[in-house]
């Protein structure tokens, strides 16, 4: 099978409501904003999803697509016996590790590194160069092995500026002395958006697809799971059904440098708050419109 042969934008646009879409850890948790507050959900969230909807593919295919396993899994969701990276590559990949094979072995393994990329930064458990060798200082020579991934995403922003609401709650029980007295720590904060409209916009490079392996099947993979970007993601700061995807907008040029830029191509999509739409006509490139599951 071979690599992309079209370059293809994209665009999601989703709702938010009475849920908490990325909690900022250096903020107590709240929902993130820009600083005209407009509301955001980092690339790095978006990712992370769109790899539990792959690996929940791979599991509901028997675990037997080897060229389609998830090499970066979350903890909960784990979908093997590895708790590293390190050790998830070691069982896949074994001595082939560090070798020069190691990106063009992982790329036809994992579905997430040829779609986007991956760093392997490891330590070597052998001496790379005569220099490290005659230095028993030095220690274990690091390996750092980079892959670009043809597909970027980026950042989801509100449509218009967000309400944060927060409430007080309590984190649990007394579990010591006669239970009349709470200390401090069993109380803290709860926050959500109230209701908003967010867009975020990807593209896949067919140039970048030629080093990884990213083919038309792995691309039309993506497109399957982007409508049911949030399904099987419930928890108590986004509970089922408070997010959802509306649309899902998807370009594919007639050649692999595009007819038009990304830039272009996403400028010709405006979004309402609403979250209706609209769609500026690109001569020869019809976007295809597909409904959130």
């Amino acid at each position: 099978m071979g690599p992309l042969q079209k370059k293809v934008d994209f665009a999601v646009i989703l709702r938010v409501q009475n849920a908490n879409p990325n909690g900022d850890p250096l903020n107590g948790n709240r929902p993130r904003t820009d600083y005209s507050n407009f509301g955001e959900i980092s690339d790095v969230c978006i990712k992370r999803k769109i790899r539990d909807r792959l690996l929940e593919r791979w599991v509901a295919n028997g675990k037997n697509d080897d060229g389609n396993m998830i090499f970066v899994q979350s903890d909960d969701r784990r979908a093997d016996e590895a708790k590293s990276l390190r050790l998830r590559a070691e069982a896949v990949l074994g001595s082939k590790l560090g070798s020069d094979e190691t990106g063009t072995l992982s790329c036809k393994k994992w579905i997430d590194v040829r779609t986007f990329g991956q760093l392997f930064a490891l330590k070597s458990t052998k001496k790379t160069n005569k220099k490290v060798a005659e230095n028993e200082n030095e220690g274990d020579a690091a390996i750092s092995i980079g892959i670009r991934g043809p597909v970027t995403i980026q950042s989801a922003f509100s449509i218009e500026p967000i309400d944060i609401t927060s409430i007080q709650i309590t984190k649990s029980v007394n579990s010591e002395g006669d239970g009349t007295k709470r200390g401090s720590d069993t109380m803290g904060m709860k926050h959500r958006i109230d209701k908003g409209v967010y867009v975020f916009y990807g593209s896949m490079n067919p140039q970048l697809a030629e080093r990884t392996g990213f083919s038309d099947q792995d691309a039309e993979i993506i497109k399957e799971i982007l409508p049911r970007l949030f399904e099987n993601d419930e928890s108590s700061a986004r509970p089922a059904g408070s997010m959802e995807v509306l649309k899902v907008i998807w370009w594919k040029h007639n050649c692999k440098s595009g007819q038009y830029s990304s830039a272009k191509v996403h400028r010709s999509l405006s979004v309402k708050s609403g979250g209706d739409f609209g769609l500026d006509e690109l001569n020869g490139l019809e976007p295809e419109i597909i409904d959130g599951f």
